[in-house]
């Protein structure tokens, strides 16, 4: 096959895919608003919002989802179009931190804006509604929308003989059996923050309320969405990406969407280049960390930890943990409260007790290969040590 007939092959995909979707978004426009009284634009005008920074916004997410540019224009109708669907949100065992990532900004980001004019059907940290009236909310939206609502569910979940320690309103009803009864007739299900994808902190040795994660507890696919918290881009375009195609993106090895979660942090990280020049931050204060070296000998899990934390970034998207000088550590992997701690120690000082059990991060996000007890993981090791011996610097006048 030569390049032009291959470049033909590419630009019929393409084609192809874009009236797939148009297809999928005109099925949705169909749909009965639920929120008859506004639209999108106004409600983002009102906030003052522009339809160039709107736009500009839907540009950045077509890019961040790995679609072609000229995919803009659908992913802006996605968004106008997300009050067709409707969202249950629960509240599990946790902080409301991935709430709160979402909607607490010094200023309300077009991410939020969207999150908030979507039709919340429940959310207990939003709503007005309390006690039976907030039960019956619930009861009614999962009846009304039955097959057609957005399941989110943030915070892991105690079960077992150990549901009684998540008890919810006056009914009595655990987490376990409210998370299943949403699952039950929910169309998707993501799991948001790394508390509901894998247990999190409530999960970590002993675990003594038994929480797991939503997957363990339903047998529906769900989409996670980890990290502690998550990025606010990083929930709403998992939401778009399911307006868009109407299935689940496709997804790693621990069920997280690959458009946000194929890169492990050290790859895309601003010290990188420290790090391949062995420059290093013997420790916090000293002069490497003025200089911003890389922080993997303080304890940086980037080189274990998928996540794009380094492009979305956090705080209005100014800066983010490596920015700021502390060490990524590992929010979005699995179990990472036991597997990463202590968070200023290098992994590699304890090779036996580290991530994806013993087996190594020197993986893609599909596979998880044995390179940490062997090629990859000896050799951050060894390239981190002899840099204390060498520096690459030494002999310049």
């Amino acid at each position: 096959m030569n390049i032009h007939s291959l470049g033909e092959g590419w630009i019929l995909q393409e084609q192809r895919l874009y009236e797939k979707l148009t297809k999928r978004l005109n099925d949705l426009e169909k749909l009965p608003r639920l929120k008859e009284n506004k639209s999108i634009e106004s409600h983002l005008e009102e906030n003052g919002v522009s339809r160039r920074d709107f736009m500009k916004w839907a540009t950045a997410i077509t890019a961040m989802l790995a679609l072609p540019g000229s995919f803009t224009p659908l992913v802006a109708k996605a968004a106008k179009l997300s009050d067709r669907l409707p969202i249950i949100w629960l509240h599990m065992a946790e902080c409301t931190g991935c709430s709160e990532s979402l909607l607490r900004t010094d200023a309300p980001t077009i991410d939020s804006l969207i999150f908030d004019y979507i039709s919340l059907e429940y959310h207990e940290t939003l709503m007005a509604a309390a006690g039976w009236q907030a039960e019956g909310n619930l009861e009614n939206a999962i009846e009304t929308y039955k097959g057609q609502y957005i399941l989110m569910v943030e915070g892991g979940i105690p079960s077992g003989n150990s549901a009684h320690y998540l008890t919810i309103g006056g009914h009595g009803h655990t987490g376990e059996y409210s998370a299943k009864k949403a699952s039950k007739n929910a169309a998707a299900i993501f799991a948001i923050g790394t508390c509901s994808s894998y247990g999190g902190v409530q999960a970590a040795i002993p675990n003594p309320t038994g929480a797991v994660a939503l997957s363990k507890i339903t047998d529906k696919p769900v989409i996670n969405v980890p990290g502690c918290p998550p990025s606010e881009k990083n929930i709403v375009g998992t939401l778009l990406h399911y307006i868009l195609y109407g299935t689940l993106p496709a997804l790693d090895a621990y069920n997280r969407p690959k458009w946000a979660y194929a890169k492990r942090v050290h790859d895309l990280c601003e010290r990188r280049g420290h790090f391949d020049a062995g420059e290093f931050v013997e420790e916090f204060g000293d002069e490497g960390a003025k200089k911003g070296y890389c922080l993997y000998k303080v304890g940086c899990k980037g080189p274990y930890t998928f996540n794009n934390c380094s492009k979305n970034k956090f705080n209005s998207h100014m800066s983010w943990p490596i920015q700021a000088g502390h060490g990524c550590i590992g929010c979005s992997e699995p179990d990472f409260w036991d597997t990463m701690g202590p968070f200023e120690e290098p992994v590699a000082n304890r090779l036996y007790n580290t991530v994806f059990k013993g087996l190594g991060a020197d993986a893609t996000a599909d596979k998880i290969g044995v390179g940490l007890l062997t090629v990859t993981g000896i050799g951050i090791a060894a390239h981190a040590a002899i840099s204390k011996f060498k520096n690459p610097k030494d002999g310049e006048e």
